[in-house]
């Protein structure tokens, strides 16, 4: 990735081109380093005015070669291109949705890289700030209710406007996520548990819809008025509207709030609130298999960045100490799971 300097000077170029105008960068510093996406905040000065804006880089994905040899089953996750994660981003900022809105889509490294450039939107993105600062008291009283009116938005879009999502129902996840755990050779009686449960209580209907797929605490910027913009777009797909509900209301989300929706609402005010903004009707029961899923699925996500560290040589790969941190994580969504589908014994 670039230099801090090497890229201010590109991006002063490259948006004189976009805006037909001397443009000067300033202030520019790196927010985080994701697996998939850097992202830089910066301000751009032209014509003696001055905008926060925010850039985020897209990078290319890494898989590893399971342990047999065989093609890595991640390669069957979702994950969206830079310009498809700008075109999905669009299409949600056009819904209504709280998104930040997307201003210029580069070619950036002599196009070896994409960036997209956004507004900036003012607020808090860490899970746990938002659910403890006092500031943000009364955007924890709407979080829940705001959470399902934007997510009847995004699953009223027409999927035939973003033919490039993959298809993915409950199914087809239970298995995927099967063929990624067995691909490590490392057997754990409750992960092998909470896969069976799985495919034991897969939702008899499902429709499909455009979802989010990563909807949580913690992908979102929460500001004064409640939720400011949803973040992370990238492994948006085609699937059941429950998967984004039940994902949100996994434990792990709650940065230890005892309120099941992001740890600060509670389940009915969101089912209405999805309801009443024309989102489909709600079973708890459906819900509760993705959240019960969830939990599986972010323990062997756990996994996969713990795997990767091990087995890709750690920081010599670039793979820093957090994907260490987070593989050691499995057992607490598995507590979760348990605690879940077997209440009380």
């Amino acid at each position: 990735m670039q230099d801090p300097d090497s890229l201010t000077a590109e991006l002063a170029t490259v948006l004189a081109e976009k805006t037909g105008g001397t443009v000067e960068i300033g202030e520019l510093r790196r927010l985080t380093a994701g697996a998939t996406k850097g992202t830089w905040a910066f301000d751009a000065m032209t014509g003696g005015k001055t905008e926060p804006l925010i850039l985020q880089i897209s990078r290319p994905r890494i898989l590893t070669e399971s342990h047999d040899g065989t093609t890595d089953p991640q390669a069957d996750l979702p994950l969206l291109s830079g310009s498809e994660d700008a075109a999905i981003q669009q299409a949600a900022d056009q819904a209504g949705i709280a998104v930040p809105h997307v201003r210029f889509i580069l070619a950036l490294d002599r196009g070896r890289s994409l960036g997209v450039i956004t507004d900036f939107v003012p607020g808090e993105s860490l899970g746990r700030a938002i659910v403890t600062t006092p500031a943000l008291s009364a955007a924890r009283q709407v979080f829940a209710r705001q959470c399902g009116q934007n997510l009847a938005k995004l699953h009223a879009i027409d999927p035939a406007t973003l033919p490039f999502l993959k298809a993915l129902g409950p199914a087809d996840q239970v298995q995927i996520y099967r063929r990624i755990y067995e691909s490590f050779d490392h057997p754990q009686p409750a992960l092998e548990l909470g896969l069976c449960w799985s495919e034991d209580h897969l939702p008899e209907r499902s429709v499909t819809c455009v979802v989010h797929g990563d909807f949580r605490n913690g992908n979102m910027i929460v500001n004064d008025a409640g939720i400011g913009a949803i973040l992370d777009w990238e492994i948006a797909h085609l699937g059941d509207p429950m998967e984004d509900l039940g994902w949100l209301c996994v434990n792990t989300w709650r940065f230890g709030g005892s309120a099941p929706v992001g740890g600060v609402g509670r389940r009915e005010e969101l089912f209405g609130a999805y309801e009443q903004a024309g989102g489909r009707l709600v079973d708890p029961d459906h819900v509760r298999f993705w959240e019960g899923f969830g939990c599986i699925k972010w323990a062997i996500i756990c996994m996969m960045k713990g795997q990767a560290y091990r087995r890709g040589g750690g920081l010599a790969r670039g793979l820093d100490l957090e994907a260490a941190a987070i593989g050691r994580r499995t057992e607490e969504p598995l507590h979760d799971f348990l605690n879940l589908a077997y209440p009380g014994d």
